[in-house]
């Protein structure tokens, strides 16, 4: 415990902001598999959504990755009491639009809007396929212009020709700040098309949610805009009845239609965020300060031990900075790496950081 303290003044204290990165790639192979038969992917019994994991989900060094579910909004015409799961996918649809788009003035859910210029109306993303990433992955946020999914769009996933890229392009200079939920981008199939009405989706980076329009697989190559691409099991693939994103949708549970989604996606990446704050306090010893030690060690007999005659000046050696609080109370301990001298004829400055 010290019995010297010397106080900081506010110019002696500074504050710091580090934006710390990872590249974080989900390749394909984690993410598809053998449909059910996959130890990675994990069912539940309330069958609202569907989790991935980068091994068997009941070993102990399983890591959570993402969950897959659908949802549409009740003014979308998929919407029908006939439907399968529903009232689920319309709970599912409101409970992320409140979460992620907040309220109107009325006090009415927001649906999800493709352009994110809620003033202007605009188209509005009524069906919709959620990726919820892992907060493990994502950190504090995923970093705005790294986001990328490939999927497949075509009339079957097994055709890599039919695969289409997903970014939020140009998001560094151009994310939307009206989200309850934090800031977010518009997720675009090119980089040439940012600004223009194309965008397929919306990517919040705060919560890790990723919102893709259920309309980026209703169009099969060299197909109308009536039919919808396959989204059924393998076996359906190749007898060539398979179920479109509508069918999917409206006649399956939300499980199956995560099977689908999980087959057709090729790889998934992005560069997550750790944000780092530090203090720095900037401790000072004049050439003053701190010439003589508390240790009960550097007297002997009455004399300074670390003095070979009585005409030598004082030294100790400086090891360790303790910052304490008003009432003297310890906060923090800083240890240095070696001992550093300190005389009347010298004067040190010690930056402290403390990281939270």
């Amino acid at each position: 415990m010290a019995t010297t303290f010397k106080t900081l003044l506010n110019n002696d204290v500074t504050t710091t902001r580090t934006l710390l990165h990872e590249a974080i790639p989900v390749t394909g192979t984690i993410v598809s598999g053998t449909y059910a038969a996959d130890g990675n992917i994990k069912n539940y019994s309330h069958g609202m959504f569907q989790s991935v994991y980068d091994y068997p989900y009941l070993s102990s060094s399983a890591n959570h990755i993402f969950d897959i579910t659908f949802g549409y909004s009740s003014l979308s015409s998929l919407s029908s009491s006939t439907s399968t799961q529903n009232s689920k996918k319309v709970n599912i649809y409101n409970q992320m639009a409140q979460v992620l788009m907040g309220h109107d003035q009325n006090g009415n859910i927001q649906n999800f809007d493709q352009d994110g210029n809620l003033a202007a109306g605009g188209t509005k993303i009524h069906e919709a396929v959620f990726i919820n990433v892992a907060r493990l992955l994502t950190k504090d946020e995923i970093k705005k212009g790294s986001f990328q999914v490939t999927v497949l769009t075509g009339s079957s996933p097994l055709t890599p020709t039919d695969s289409l890229t997903i970014s939020d392009y140009g998001a560094t200079t151009s994310y939307k700040i009206n989200s309850p939920a934090g800031e977010y981008g518009i997720l675009y199939t090119s980089s040439a098309t940012p600004g223009s009405d194309s965008g397929v989706g919306l990517l919040y980076y705060q919560a890790g949610v990723a919102v893709l329009t259920a309309s980026v697989f209703s169009n099969a190559p060299g197909g109308t805009s009536a039919e919808w691409c396959g989204f059924g099991p393998p076996a359906n693939y190749k007898a060539g009845t398979e179920d479109g994103i509508q069918a999917s949708l409206t006649g399956s549970q939300i499980s199956s239609s995560a099977d689908g989604l999980r087959n057709r996606m090729q790889n998934l990446q992005f560069n997550n965020t750790t944000e780092l704050n530090s203090t720095i306090y900037f401790c000072r010893a004049n050439h003053n300060d701190f010439n003589y030690s508390s240790n009960p060690t550097y007297l002997t007999s009455s004399k300074m031990v670390v003095k070979e005659s009585s005409t030598d000046s004082p030294v100790t050696y400086i090891t360790t900075i303790g910052l304490y609080s008003a009432d003297n109370e310890l906060l923090a301990v800083a240890k240095l790496s070696e001992p550093v001298k300190k005389s009347p004829d010298t004067e040190v400055t010690f930056r402290t950081r403390l990281d939270y």
